[in-house]
C-alpha cells in the first residue's frame, strides 16, 4: 500500500468531518449584528422645555461616579445573614454593605444584579458598557478580546469630555483601547494570582479619588474571582480577600464627595467550585450595591432586594451622569434613582421622563436593526411598535393636562402610575424579543451538519471495508475532485458564497461521488468480509450470530450517537457511557461463550466427571472482565456535577490538596497522590523490564531507568508546594514561587527530552553474543529504507541484522555462535509506552494532585480492553493476524468519553479547568497560545492518551523465526526474538 494515497484519504475524511462540524457550527452558534451607529446629544429624545442649558437628554444629577468592579461578588457574599452556629467562610464578611444600608436607608441599597449567560468575564464587561446581550459564541473570545466597535457607556463619556481612569483587569485595555485619560492596568489571566492586581489597584485607589481629575472611575478586583477558582467559596482564603474588599468600601466611602454616586458590582456569581461561565442561578445572581451621600430614594429599601438585569446599569449610569444612552442599549433605566427631592408627583414626573427617554431610545435601536439584520419576528415588532406609541402618545396627553394643571392629584397619581407600567412593559418585553431572536439556533444548518457528520462515519465504516480493493484510494481521489468541481461550479453560477456553504458543498458532493461509485461497483468489490462463508450455506441461526457479530458494537454506537438529541441522555452522558462500556464488554465476552469459543474443544483430553470444561483462556478473559467492571466503579467517584443535576455533590478530588483544611487530611491525601505516581512508574518500568526492553545502555533506555523517577519526583514535589496556603512559609513565599514555575517546567524539560529520544531511537531491542557479552550485535534500524520490504516489519529489519552479524561470525571460522535477544516481541509496543507515560506526566501534571488515581486507573483499563482483545482474538484463532474487531473499537471510543468525565470534565463552561494555563507559568502569558494549549490539553487528556495507545500489548506480536535457521536463545528476564 503506497504512502500517499493513504495519506490523501485520512486528510479527505478529516475535512469531512471540519466541514460538518463547521456547518453545524455556524448554525449553532449565532451572531448578532452589530450596529455602527452612536448616540449623540442633538437631537434629543427629550422634550426641548424638559432639558436644562448644557444637559444631554436629561438633566445631570451626579458629576461624578465610582464604578467598583469586584469580580464574582455573588449575591451571597453580600447579603447579611442572621449569624449561625457553624456560618460559611464567605458569609457576613461585607458588614460595611449592610451598616450602610442599614443606618442610611435613603442613601443605600442593595439589589441582585442578575447576568445575562454565557457569565465570562469579557461578555460581561460587554453587557455592562454596551447594554446588549452577547451572543453565545462571544464566549469564544473571552481569553482572546477584541476592541468593542458597538457603542458603549465609555465611548460617550469620552465623546462628551468627560475624564474616565481605570485600575485593574487589563482585559479592558483591549476591549477600550484609547478610552482612558489615565489606566493601571495588571495582568489578569493568572487566575492562581490573588493579590497583584487587587495590591495594584489599592496603590492608586484612594489618591486617584482625592486628585478629583476624573468623572468615571472603574476600579476592576479580581482577587474574589481568583480565589474561587483556585480554592473555591467556601475556603478561608475566601473569607480574607472578602474582608480586604470590605475594608476597602468602608475607606473608600471617607473618600467620597457629596455630588459623588458609588455603585460596588459584581459581574457574575460563582458555583460551589468556584466556577463560572454557565448560566445556573448561583452564576446568574451577582450583587449590585448603590451608595450616595445625598439622599438617593425616597421610601426604605423593600423586605426582599429587588432583581435587576445587568443591562439597566448602561441606560441609568449615563442619564445619571448626564450622556446619551448608547445606540445598542436595551436595558431599563432604574427609576429609583430618578425620584429626586421633591414630593411624589414631581418624583413620578423624573422617572416618567427617563422612561420616556430610555423607550424612545430602544424604539430607535430596534427600527435600525431590524434594517440591518432579519433575525426579529415582524410580527413582535409590529407589537412593540403599537406598545410604544400607545404609551408615549399618553405620556404626551399627561404632560399637557399637568401644565393645564386639570387633573386632580389622586387622578394624577393614577395616571402617573399606569403610564409607568406601560413604559415598563413596553420596555421588558423589548429585550425579551431580542433575548430570544439572539437565542435561536438555525436548525437546516445545524441538521445539514449532522447528516455531513453521519455520511462521513458511514464512509469510513465502508472504508475499512475496502481499502484491500485496488482501485479504492484512486475512486477516493475522483470524489474528491468531483466534489471541488462541483462546488466552483455552483459557486461561480452564484456569485459571492459564504465559505461554511461552499466547504460544504465540497463536503457534500465528493459523499456523494464516493457512494455513487460504491454503489455501482458493489458486485465486485473486494472487502475483508469475503472469506467468511455464504451467507446461503448457513442455518438462520448461524445467520443471525454472523449478523449480530460486527451488528452489537455498531449498535450500541448507534445508541450513544442517538442519545446524544435528547437532553436528558446529554445530561446524564457521564453515568450512561460508563454503562454503555460495561455492557459492551459484558456481551463481547458473552458472545465468545455463545459461539463455544470459551469451551474445550473436542479434541482436548477429557476431564474427571463434574469436573468444570472450560478454555484455558476463559478463565482470565472473566478474570479481565471483573477487573474492568471494578476499574468502571472506581472512576465513576471522580466526577464533575452539572447544574441541571439536583442534589448532586462533585467529587472531592476536582479540588486541589490546599483546600483541605485537616493537616491530617491533607497529608494522608498527598501520600496516597505520591503511591498512585509510584504506582504508576513502577507498572511501566516492571512491563518493560519483564518483556527486555531494559537491558541495553541506549540513552532511552537509560532515559527509562533514571528519567522516569526524576519526572515523578518533580511532580511530587510540585504537588507538595502547591498543597499550601497563600501565608506558608511566610519569608520564603518567594522561594515557593519559584518552586511554582521550576518544578513544572523540569517536567516540561524531561518530557521533552523523552519524546526526543523517542523520536530519535525508538526500537529499544538488544541483542547480544553469549559467549563473550561483548555488547550489542544489533542497533536499531535508522536511516531510509532500502526497498520496498524494508516498509513492511521492523522487526524482519532488525532479524537481517541479526542474521548478518552471526553470518560473518560463522564464516569467521567459530563452530557455535548464538544471540540473545531482548525485547524483539515487543519492539512495536516499547516506544508507544514510553510514549504514553510521559504524555500521562505531562497532562497530569495539568490536572488536581487527586486525579493521579484517575490516571493510574486509566492507563490499568486501557491494559485490560487490550487483553481483553488479544484474548479474543487468541479464542477466535485470529492471533498472527492483525485484525482489531468492532467491538475493540467501539469499547475503546467509549473508554475516551468515560475518562473525559473521570478526568474531572463536563462539556459546559464552568467545568473548564482555566487552572492548568499556568501551571509552570507564574507571570502572565505574552500570546494566548500557550494557554489555549494547555487548556486544551488538560480537557482533552483522556483523548490524547486513548488516541495514542491503540497498540497490541507485547504477547500479541509473533516474531516470524520459524521461517529461519538461526539458533536464538531466550532473554533471562522475558520473551525474547
Amino acid at each position: 500500500m503506497r504512502r500517499c494515497p493513504v495519506l490523501l484519504f485520512l486528510a479527505w475524511a478529516g475535512f469531512l468531518f471540519l466541514a460538518g462540524l463547521w456547518l453545524f457550527a455556524s448554525g449553532f452558534l449565532l451572531l448578532r449584528v452589530e450596529l455602527p451607529q452612536r448616540s449623540a446629544c442633538s437631537p434629543s429624545p427629550a422634550p426641548a422645555a424638559a432639558l436644562a442649558v448644557g444637559s444631554c437628554w436629561l438633566p445631570r444629577r451626579f458629576a461624578r461616579a465610582v464604578l467598583v468592579l469586584v469580580d464574582a461578588l455573588a449575591f451571597e457574599f453580600a447579603r447579611f445573614e442572621v449569624a449561625r452556629p457553624r456560618p460559611r467562610p464567605y458569609e457576613n464578611k461585607l458588614g460595611a454593605l449592610h451598616h450602610l444600608a442599614a443606618t442610611q436607608p435613603h442613601h443605600a441599597r442593595l439589589y441582585r444584579f442578575r447576568a445575562d449567560p454565557p457569565t465570562t468575564t469579557m461578555q460581561r464587561i460587554k453587557g455592562l458598557t454596551t447594554g446588549s446581550l452577547p451572543t453565545f459564541v462571544d464566549v469564544g473570545s473571552n481569553f482572546a478580546s477584541y476592541a468593542i466597535r458597538e457603542d458603549n457607556l465609555l465611548a460617550q463619556l469620552m465623546h462628551n469630555g468627560r475624564r474616565v481612569v481605570f485600575m485593574g483587569d487589563d482585559t479592558w485595555d483591549g476591549l477600550f483601547p484609547k478610552m482612558f485619560s489615565r489606566s493601571y492596568f495588571f495582568p489578569s489571566f493568572n487566575v492562581k494570582d490573588l493579590h497583584t492586581v487587587d495590591d495594584g489597584i489599592l496603590q492608586h485607589l484612594y489618591t486617584t479619588v482625592d486628585g478629583g481629575d476624573w468623572d468615571l472611575l472603574i476600579a476592576h478586583f479580581l482577587g474574589v474571582d481568583h480565589c474561587g477558582h483556585k480554592h473555591g467559596p467556601d475556603h478561608p482564603e475566601m473569607a480574607k480577600k472578602l474582608t480586604q474588599m470590605n475594608e476597602m468600601i468602608s475607606s473608600l466611602v471617607d473618600h467620597l464627595e457629596n455630588d459623588t454616586l458609588l455603585l460596588v458590582a459584581g459581574d457574575h456569581g460563582m458555583t460551589d467550585t468556584g466556577d463560572h461561565g454557565g448560566d445556573s442561578e448561583k452564576e446568574v445572581n451577582a450583587a449590585l450595591f448603590v451608595y450616595s451621600k445625598m439622599p438617593l430614594f425616597r421610601a426604605g429599601p423593600p423586605e426582599e432586594p429587588e432583581t435587576v438585569p445587568q443591562v439597566n446599569l448602561v441606560p441609568t449610569l449615563a442619564l445619571l451622569l448626564g450622556v446619551p444612552i448608547p445606540y445598542s442599549s436595551i436595558g431599563e433605566v432604574m427609576a429609583d434613582l430618578f425620584e429626586g427631592d421633591g414630593d411624589a408627583v414631581t418624583a413620578a414626573l423624573s422617572q416618567l421622563a427617563a422612561y420616556h427617554v430610555n423607550a424612545k431610545q430602544v424604539d430607535r435601536f430596534l427600527d435600525s436593526y431590524a434594517l440591518a439584520a432579519q433575525d426579529l419576528p415582524g410580527n413582535r415588532l409590529q407589537q412593540l411598535k403599537e406598545l410604544f406609541t400607545a404609551a408615549t402618545e399618553e405620556h404626551a396627553q399627561l404632560l399637557a393636562q399637568v401644565q393645564e394643571g386639570l387633573p386632580a392629584l389622586p387622578e394624577l397619581e393614577a395616571q402617573l402610575g399606569r403610564l409607568r407600567s406601560h413604559f415598563q412593559h413596553y420596555l421588558r418585553e423589548a429585550r425579551a424579543v431580542c433575548t430570544a431572536s439572539w437565542a435561536r439556533f438555525h436548525p437546516f444548518r445545524m441538521v445539514a451538519g449532522c447528516t455531513l457528520i453521519a455520511a462521513s462515519c458511514l464512509l469510513c465504516y465502508i472504508a475499512s471495508e475496502l481499502t484491500n480493493a485496488l482501485d479504492f484510494y484512486r475512486h477516493c481521489f475522483y470524489s474528491l475532485f468531483g466534489g471541488l468541481l462541483a462546488a466552483a461550479i455552483f459557486g461561480w453560477a452564484h456569485g459571492d458564497l459564504d465559505p461554511i456553504l461552499v466547504a460544504s458543498w465540497v463536503a457534500a458532493a465528493s459523499q456523494l461521488g464516493f457512494f455513487w461509485h460504491w454503489w455501482s461497483q458493489r458486485p465486485r468489490r473486494v472487502h475483508l468480509a469475503s472469506v467468511r462463508p455464504p451467507v446461503a450455506s448457513m442455518g438462520l441461526w448461524q445467520r443471525l450470530r454472523a449478523w449480530l457479530g460486527p451488528a452489537l458494537p455498531l449498535g450500541i454506537l448507534a445508541l450513544r450517537c442517538g442519545a446524544m438529541f435528547s437532553d436528558s441522555f446529554v445530561i446524564a452522558e457521564s453515568r450512561v457511557v460508563p454503562f454503555l462500556l460495561a455492557s459492551l464488554v459484558m456481551l463481547w465476552v458473552g458472545k465468545l461463550h455463545w459461539d463455544g469459543q470459551l469451551s474445550t474443544p473436542p479434541d482436548a483430553p477429557k476431564h474427571p466427571p463434574g469436573s468444570f470444561s472450560c478454555h484455558k483462556e476463559s478463565r482470565p478473559l472473566l478474570g479481565l472482565l471483573a477487573a474492568l467492571l471494578v476499574c468502571l466503579r472506581l472512576s465513576s467517584l471522580f466526577h464533575q456535577c452539572r447544574d441541571e443535576v439536583l442534589h448532586c455533590q462533585p467529587s472531592p478530588c476536582l479540588a486541589p490538596l490546599s483546600s483541605l483544611r485537616s493537616p491530617q487530611a491533607k497529608n494522608l491525601c498527598y501520600l496516597l497522590c505520591v503511591a498512585s505516581l509510584v504506582g504508576l512508574v513502577y507498572a511501566v518500568r516492571r512491563w518493560l523490564r519483564h518483556y527486555g526492553n531494559l537491558n541495553s545502555t541506549s540513552p532511552l533506555v537509560l532515559f527509562v531507568r533514571w528519567g522516569f523517577p526524576l519526572t515523578a519526583f518533580c511532580i511530587a514535589c510540585y504537588w507538595a508546594v502547591t498543597s499550601g496556603t497563600e501565608d506558608t512559609l511566610g519569608k520564603l513565599q518567594e522561594l515557593v514561587q519559584a518552586a511554582l514555575v521550576a518544578f513544572p517546567r523540569a517536567v516540561y524539560g524531561l518530557v521533552a527530552v523523552g519524546l526526543l529520544l523517542v523520536l530519535w531511537k525508538p526500537v529499544t531491542v538488544f541483542a547480544q553474543d553469549n559467549r563473550a557479552a561483548a555488547g550489542p550485535i544489533v542497533t536499531p534500524y535508522q536511516g531510509a529504507p532500502s526497498s520496498q520490504a524494508d516498509l513492511l516489519h521492523v522487526i524482519s529489519q532488525i532479524y537481517r541484522r541479526m542474521q548478518e552479524s552471526l553470518n560473518s561470525r560463522l564464516e569467521g571460522g567459530s563452530r557455535w555462535a548464538a544471540v540473545a535477544a531482548y525485547g524483539l516481541g515487543s519492539v512495536y509496543s516499547a516506544a508507544l509506552i514510553i510514549t504514553l507515560t510521559l504524555l500521562g506526566f505531562f497532562l497530569l501534571l495539568l490536572h488536581s494532585e487527586r486525579m493521579s488515581l484517575s490516571f493510574l486507573l486509566l492507563f490499568l483499563e486501557a491494559f485490560i480492553l487490550l487483553r481483553l482483545h488479544v484474548s479474543a482474538m487468541s479464542l477466535a484463532g485470529e492471533a498472527e493476524s492483525f485484525v482489531v474487531s468492532w467491538n475493540a473499537v467501539i469499547a475503546w471510543v467509549l473508554a475516551t468519553a468515560q475518562f473525559f468525565y473521570s478526568t474531572g470534565h463536563q462539556p459546559i463552561f464552568p467545568a473548564i479547568h482555566w487552572n492548568a494555563a499556568f501551571v509552570g507559568f507564574h507571570e502572565d502569558h505574552a500570546t494566548h497560545l500557550v494557554p489555549a494549549l494547555l487548556v486544551a490539553a488538560n480537557t482533552f487528556a483522556s483523548h490524547i492518551l486513548f488516541a495514542g495507545s491503540w497498540l497490541p500489548p507485547a504477547p500479541a506480536l509473533a516474531v516470524p523465526v520459524r521461517d529461519t535457521q538461526l539458533p536464538v536463545e531466550e532473554a533471562e528476564e522475558g520473551p525474547s526474538g
